[in-house]
């Protein structure tokens, strides 16, 4: 069921590169369904985003019932139990305390010749969340998309979410009144994108679009990229798990499945340096799988982009997960904490048996909104930081333009930019 392979065999380098460029590509067709569907959003509208949700969503609407109204949203969100509520509440307050520690400051100070320097914060005055309702509707991904952008500040938070057959999802619209949520839209897909981008008669025009989707979102948002800000490109799921001889193969195959249940492009990779244990884990997938009733999907997952690599030793081990730069990495060893000091590139580290990935998707409080498909190499969980501007500040006095003056004025000269040179050079003679 899952592939089961050696660092010292001649495939495994092959099969490591086979699982990280899973959804690298995107099919030409996908591409041009994308860039007519931006065209068409973004010259007519509404209309195009009414049109192309009947089409993709089978869900009617009309201009006046785009957006969910504020007793749409109550009635649905009236139909969660208590104790389903009580849950994304205890979530939403842990989410919030850990991103209000992300915090950054304005500041001037004084150099040496009296110029005033410093940076201005501010938040983007509006964002677009896009809330997936896919195979399973997702409130967690609502909590850590909207939770940093109100701490930060942002003015309006504005979200997209496709409802089926007309009736939005009760988890996802408690979550919504929850994290503060502004106005929610019933819409979805690359029009939700391209009206979020572009603005329509109904859906005010954003700054910044964040949330995951499906390849079609993901498209967009990437094509759409330098008309708006937008978080990430984000690719399908992952986990690598690094293990010794202490782990426990039932907790091992449990968190390898609850990746491989995402979805069937998921990855869930260990590696481990017993080659019993690599066994007593393949047994427990087999066991263990039977139970899900997404089994179908964490299978397919398994067969196609799942692996056990046996290692020579940690060391080894920490080199081919830094090498995949994984969205999540468990550290399932007998010392996590001596060797989270050599991981470089990771979503996010849970460190000992304890600290089940799961765990860190809905209630630990870091953001789940994760770099996926190797771009931990370059790229940070979604963050309060992501819906803050820099603003800088520059105050020149007399002293300083004459002396600083006066290397701005040579260096534009050195670029042949006369009029740059000029702007100082006049004030210079005063």
């Amino acid at each position: 069921m899952i592939n089961l392979v050696s660092t010292t065999d001649p495939g495994c380098a092959a099969l490591v590169k086979k699982i990280s460029a899973r959804g690298e590509t995107v099919p030409p067709e996908i591409e041009e369904t994308v860039r007519q569907i931006i065209r068409d959003v973004r010259t007519r509208g509404d209309e195009a985003l009414i049109e192309y949700t009947e089409r993709y969503d089978s869900v009617r609407l009309s201009p006046d019932r785009l957006e969910i109204s504020k007793d749409k949203i109550a009635e649905a969100a009236s139909l969660l139990s208590p104790k389903d509520r009580d849950t994304i509440t205890a979530a939403a307050a842990r989410i919030e305390t850990y991103h209000k520690h992300q915090s950054l400051d304005s500041f001037t100070f004084l150099d040496e010749h009296s110029n005033r320097l410093g940076q201005i914060i501010r938040p983007l005055a509006r964002v677009g969340v896009y809330v997936p309702g896919g195979r399973a509707p997702y409130p967690s991904t609502l909590l850590m998309n909207v939770i940093p952008a109100r701490v930060a500040g942002v003015h309006e938070i504005i979200a997209v979410h496709p409802v089926s057959f007309g009736s939005p999802n009760p988890a996802v619209m408690a979550a919504a009144g929850i994290a503060g949520v502004d106005r929610i839209f019933g819409v979805g897909g690359a029009q939700a994108v391209a009206a979020l981008a572009f603005g329509t008669e109904t859906i005010p025009k954003v700054d910044k679009i964040v949330g995951p989707g499906n390849i079609y979102v993901a498209t967009a948002k990437k094509m759409l990229m330098g008309v708006v800000d937008i978080d990430m490109i984000a690719g399908p799921s992952e986990i690598v798990i690094i293990a010794d001889g202490s782990a426990d193969p039932a907790y091992i195959a449990a968190d390898l499945l609850s990746q491989a249940e995402h979805d069937p492009l998921a990855a869930s990779i260990l590696i481990v340096t017993d080659q019993s244990l690599a066994q007593l884990v393949t047994e427990e997938l087999d066991r263990q799988i039977g139970d899900l009733s997404r089994s179908e999907i964490a299978r397919a997952s398994l067969n196609d982009f799942g692996a056990i690599i046996v290692s020579r030793n940690l060391n080894e081990s920490v080199e081919i997960a830094n090498d995949i730069a994984p969205e999540h990495l468990e550290l399932l060893v007998a010392d996590p904490v001596k060797l989270v000091s050599k991981i470089e590139n990771a979503g996010a580290i849970f460190l000992g048996t304890q600290s089940p990935e799961t765990v860190g998707d809905y209630a630990a409080g870091p953001n789940h909104v994760l770099p996926t498909g190797g771009t931990a190499r370059f790229s940070s969980p979604l963050s309060v930081y992501d819906f803050l501007k820099r603003i800088s500040i520059i105050e020149m006095s007399r002293e300083g333009l004459d002396i600083i003056g006066r290397t701005a004025h040579d260096f534009a000269m050195i670029e042949g930019l006369d009029a740059h040179a000029k702007s100082v050079g006049i004030r210079l003679k005063k």
